[in-house]
């Protein structure tokens, strides 16, 4: 069985799902640290003429605070801002009819915690790339020896290209004329439904088949 260590994205990018390719279960853990500037509370979508940041607002600004006890901040409107720049980025996407009332459905019932969130999020993802994988909460004493552990390794301050598990490979985008890659999963579910998980799998990078 091959186990995963791994943070919890808020509608992770591509990169993430490229680095658990093969993976049977996805530890993540409750207790670890909330990262600021980091994917646990944002993410990435294509717009018109430019790269939108989707971000979560928390409240406060306290460091060393476990993951599952960063609260959302409903005092911004934010979920209409993520909600409407989904459906200006991708209404005329082939796939959005079918996938957006789930996102929404997660965003409208306001989970207070940010783990709530990006765990609902990150399930449905799952489900609609049709994984199997197993998603399991585990605590900081668990023993990774038999584990891959990629957590903080993911982050938006360095670029995919200098790590080794993703190597874009190029679907239809709506916008531009020119590929914009490691954007959220959401952008390739709404544009290429079904045939995201095989274009997935092609963009693992081959120098992890030797994990």
């Amino acid at each position: 069985m091959k186990r995963f260590a791994v943070d919890l994205h808020y509608l992770p990018n591509l990169e993430f799902f490229a680095a658990i390719s093969g993976a049977d279960e996805l530890l993540v853990f409750p207790d670890d640290l909330y990262q600021r500037q980091s994917f646990l509370n944002r993410t990435q979508i294509r717009l018109t003429n430019k790269v939108e940041t989707l971000s979560v607002p928390v409240q406060g600004r306290r460091p060393k605070i476990p993951i599952n006890e960063v609260l959302i901040d409903y005092s911004q409107k934010w979920q209409s801002i993520h909600l409407r720049g989904i459906q200006s980025a991708y209404g005329k996407a082939p796939f959005f009819e079918y996938f957006f009332p789930y996102l929404e459905g997660i965003l409208i019932k306001k989970p207070e915690k940010l783990w709530d969130l990006n765990w609902e999020m990150l399930t449905l993802c799952l489900k609609l790339l049709q994984s199997n994988v197993k998603l399991v909460k585990s605590k900081s004493d668990f023993d990774l020896t038999e584990v891959n552990d990629i957590r903080s390794q993911i982050a938006p301050k360095t670029s995919f290209s200098v790590r080794s598990y993703y190597n874009p490979v190029v679907y239809g985008q709506l916008f531009g004329l020119d590929f914009v890659p490691d954007l959220s999963v959401v952008d390739l579910l709404f544009c290429e439904g079904p045939a995201a998980k095989n274009i997935i799998l092609k963009s693992v990078k081959k120098t992890m088949n030797n994990r």
